[in-house]
């Protein structure tokens, strides 16, 4: 059977849960040059030196423009917006009338009628442009998308300089000093005779200093001299150019959850959105796996209080799931923690999965452990399931393998013990990308800071 929308191909499976488990699991390779130098080495720049990344190919940039552009974010963001304005960014989050969070990304603000969305996957952009195109405001859209396999299609290059040289080496580049950026502020220099955007932020952790983070925006076809004004730049100050694999891990210590299941596949106020996105988007086809399983599609969902992203919420205007969050706000909430996994155990999954035969552990890929776009393991402290393991990884800088966590509050214990389970229940048999092996425990302690 055909499917056109995404509305038709779960009616036709009849189980959102289902439908997602059975879509086959892709390891996904970030489109840039796996390694430079190591994985190792990239990793380690951006906590001693500073790492650059070529974010240029695998975001998309939605715009939307027009005197109703302010009021359509506000409209569907949880945040403030009083004060929000040109030359501003923001981490936007939407949820659904339930209050479940149906993504996350950074929101630009270029002037006060013109802002952009630019995440990976497109979620949110689609959820906010299907909600501009159905409610009726006086908005233009249009994209910058993805373009792995057509890099020429690309109206802007973007590079994010990780670390503590980064400001300096910037700086270098441009030729004399820089006006300091605040903190999720964009500021305009030139590089290379090129006038770029930057925006102070940071991607791998730290103190949200100016020296930490800035990603560089311009447009595409000047992208190369800029690039290699910084890399001329950073060399006396040990600039990496960083690889898709070291990219891969850089949300463990930043403590960025980012892939987890938008909250779009059930309930009428999400039907028409369903109805918008076609069968083919990346909603549709994306993978859900991992150890917990559940029967309800809810059970998934996530809230702004799982991620941490509380702090972000203002009842200074009306917005999507408003209301269900101020009834959520008294209740007992999850949080996001960072769970440490003991070496033995790690020690022993890779040994078993490489040398147990048919009695293997499911693979830990390195240094990047998730195989599925939405990684959700059963989380259990004694006999009790107490949330879910997400992104997982291994990084130099904290020396350990890692995945951060969304547990139940009253558990949240720095070093108590808890134990994950890694794997498929079913042994891998319902995706012939994952390979038959068998699910094992893993001990893990709880860190509420980053480890590292």
């Amino acid at each position: 059977m055909t499917h056109e929308t995404l509305q038709q191909k779960l009616e036709q499976s009849g189980d959102p849960v289902a439908m997602l488990r059975s879509n086959q699991a892709r390891y996904y390779a970030f489109p840039m040059f796996p390694q430079f130098t190591t994985w190792q080495e990239e990793q380690n720049a951006w906590a001693t030196t500073a790492t650059l990344f070529d974010q240029s190919y695998h975001m998309t940039d939605a715009y939307f423009e027009g005197v109703d552009a302010k009021r359509l974010m506000s409209d569907i963001g949880i945040n403030g917006f009083t004060s929000f304005g040109a030359r501003q960014a923001k981490q936007l989050v939407a949820c659904n009338e339930g209050g479940h969070i149906i993504g996350d990304a950074i929101l630009f603000a270029w002037t006060d009628h013109k802002f952009s969305i630019v995440g990976g996957g497109g979620v949110l952009a689609n959820w906010v442009q299907s909600h501009a195109e159905r409610n009726g405001y006086d908005v233009d859209i249009s994209r910058d998308s993805a373009a792995a396999k057509y890099k020429d299609l690309r109206k802007l290059f973007r590079f994010q300089l990780q670390g503590p040289n980064a400001l300096t080496i910037i700086t270098k580049a441009h030729g004399a000093p820089l006006e300091p950026i605040k903190f999720f502020h964009i500021g305009e220099f030139t590089i290379a005779g090129v006038r770029v955007r930057a925006l102070n932020h940071t991607m791998s952790g730290g103190s949200g200093a100016p020296t930490h983070g800035l990603e560089i925006a311009g447009p595409y076809d000047r992208g190369e001299h800029v690039l290699e004004a910084l890399q001329r730049a950073g060399e006396e100050f040990g600039l990496c150019l960083g690889g898709g694999i070291a990219y891969s891990t850089a949300g463990i210590e930043s403590g960025w959850v980012g892939m987890y299941l938008s909250a779009i596949y059930t309930g009428e106020g999400t039907r028409a959105h369903r109805e918008w996105l076609r069968a083919d988007s990346w909603e549709a086809g994306a993978s859900l796996g991992g150890s917990f399983v559940s029967t309800d599609i809810k059970d998934y969902y996530l809230n702004p209080w799982d991620l941490g992203y509380e702090r972000l919420i203002r009842f200074d205007h009306d917005f999507i799931g408003r209301e269900a969050l101020e009834r959520m706000a008294d209740e007992p909430h999850r949080r996001k923690v960072w769970l440490v996994w003991n070496d033995e155990d790690v020690a022993s999954v890779y040994s078993s999965s490489l040398f147990a035969g048919e009695h293997r552990a499911k693979y830990l890929q390195v240094p990047n452990g998730s195989y599925v776009m939405f990684q959700y393991d059963a989380v259990y402290r004694k006999d009790r399931l107490i949330g879910i393991s997400n992104r997982n990884s291994y990084t130099v800088n904290i020396g350990r393998w890692a995945s951060l966590a969304v547990l139940d509050e009253d558990v949240i214990e720095d070093g108590a013990e808890v134990v994950l389970q890694w794997g498929e229940p079913d042994g891998g048999r319902s995706r012939s990308s994952v390979e038959s092996h068998q699910m094992t425990n893993i001990r893990a302690t709880i860190s509420t800071k980053k480890p590292c």
